[in-house]
């Protein structure tokens, strides 16, 4: 058994997970730094105006993504493993058009944001601030794009380096704002959402000038951005991501503030569980993109079910957490966390290990269509579960809606894996 474990252990994808996940949760160790350090120099009315601002810029840069992401984890590692001389041309193109359809969508928002913050936002900031915050949104589309290629290239170790390198950078600099008071709304998003990215580059630039010559001089072509495969997936994200804020939405509308507070902590508590999975999928991706038969299937469906397991028993353990815990981290104010978050556990154990399936559809065999099904479902289930249960149960509502979302999902995409693993040739051809 020890022996097992240390071969594990050993095992270059744990090293990756490793690296991944501990670089991960340092960066958001320093955005709760940053939280930390803003309270304290901003009002709590300039805090607001910032949280609006920048929740805008980030919220925006993962539905710019328009599934590109997937695009990468899928196509990338292959033409990677053969040296085939349209890396670059891959590159460029899907950059190309990522950021021709981005630069649409900013440009409109340059236009209209003064006016959408007068009638919606009303954060009655100065317009070079809602400026800024629209050219951030682009900066860190570009700074999301080149991490995800770094992950498909299995450089997690050099990408974690330069990301968090930029976040000490970005600590000095707040910090010598703070002491020559000079810091204000506009000063921190240019630090996070300007000076940052551009650091980023800098960093990775230095060290891949040679590479950055060569995707200059490639060709684009329109091809090359697997427009349908992107847009099926792109559009998949989106019932998912605006699920799994239904529940708050919901509980926002029918239940009191303080109910929504206690429901949120918990949530964040998931969320940072959730971390875990991310980096895990980081890692197993460009390995299920190479997958060609029943064999490598297997072999690859095997390693990434013993990753996923850690992230699920991290939530089955938040099950025996007891409350005296909760109150002495968060104190008794916030005593209901305690047994909300015990609910979200249930269901969030089903989301980890339904990782799985979605890796194997995604990037094995490259058919989007049965996520979007998936998801969908996903989404008129919580949402229509949360709609029922919310002014019955109030907090303890949702839990139920996503367990049973969840399993539904799991359940689609765990059927779509074995009838697509039956289509895999039974031989691995070398």
């Amino acid at each position: 058994m020890l022996l097992r474990l240390l071969y594990f252990l050993k095992r270059p994808t744990s090293r990756h997970v490793l690296i991944n996940t501990f670089g991960n949760y340092l960066n958001v160790f320093f955005y709760a730094f940053f939280a930390w350090i803003l309270v304290r120099i901003l009002t709590p009315s300039e805090y607001g105006v910032l949280s609006v601002l920048l929740g805008i810029a980030y919220v925006l840069a993962t539905i710019l993504d328009f599934g590109t992401t997937a695009t990468i984890y899928s196509y990338l590692p292959p033409l990677l493993e053969k040296n085939d001389q349209s890396i670059y041309r891959f590159i460029k193109s899907t950059f190309y058009y990522q950021s021709l359809f981005s630069f649409i969508i900013i440009g409109t928002l340059f236009l209209t944001f003064p006016y959408l913050d007068k009638v919606f936002f009303k954060t009655n900031a100065p317009e070079l601030w809602l400026y800024m915050t629209a050219f951030s949104v682009l900066f860190f589309i570009w700074q999301n794009f080149v991490l995800n290629i770094l992950f498909a290239a299995k450089k997690f170790l050099k990408a974690n380096i330069y990301l968090n390198t930029t976040n000490v950078i970005k600590t000095i600099v707040i910090l010598i704002l703070m002491m020559t008071k000079a810091t204000t709304v506009g000063a921190v998003i240019f630090v996070f959402g300007i000076m940052g990215p551009v650091i980023f580059f800098l960093l990775l630039t230095i060290e891949k000038k040679d590479l950055l010559f060569v995707l200059l001089k490639s060709e684009v072509k329109r091809e090359e951005f697997r427009f349908g495969y992107t847009l099926k997936y792109f559009i998949a994200s989106q019932f998912l991501n605006l699920g799994l804020r239904m529940d708050l939405f919901l509980l926002s509308h029918f239940r009191p503030k303080n109910e929504v507070g206690f429901y949120g902590l918990a949530q964040k508590i998931i969320l940072s569980i959730m971390t875990t999975i991310i980096s895990i999928t980081q890692v197993l991706s460009p390995g299920f993109s190479k997958i060609s038969s029943q064999p490598d299937a297997r072999s690859h469906l095997k390693i990434g079910f013993l990753y996923l397991l850690i992230p699920s028993a991290l939530f089955f353990s938040l099950l025996f957490v007891p409350k005296q815990l909760y109150d002495l981290v968060f104190t008794e104010v916030f005593s209901l966390t305690s047994p909300i978050t015990r609910a979200l556990a249930i269901p969030y154990i089903i989301y980890s290990l339904s990782n799985l399936p979605l890796l194997f559809i995604l990037y094995t065999i490259k058919k989007p269509s049965y996520i979007l099904v998936a998801y969908v479902v996903f989404f008129i289930i919580l949402t229509g579960g949360c709609y029922i249960l919310i002014p019955k149960l109030g907090a303890f509502g949702p839990p139920y809606a996503i367990t049973l979302a969840m399993a539904v999902q799991f359940l689609i995409l765990g059927a779509a894996s074995v009838r697509e693993y039956r289509r895999l040739p039974k031989v691995t051809k070398y």
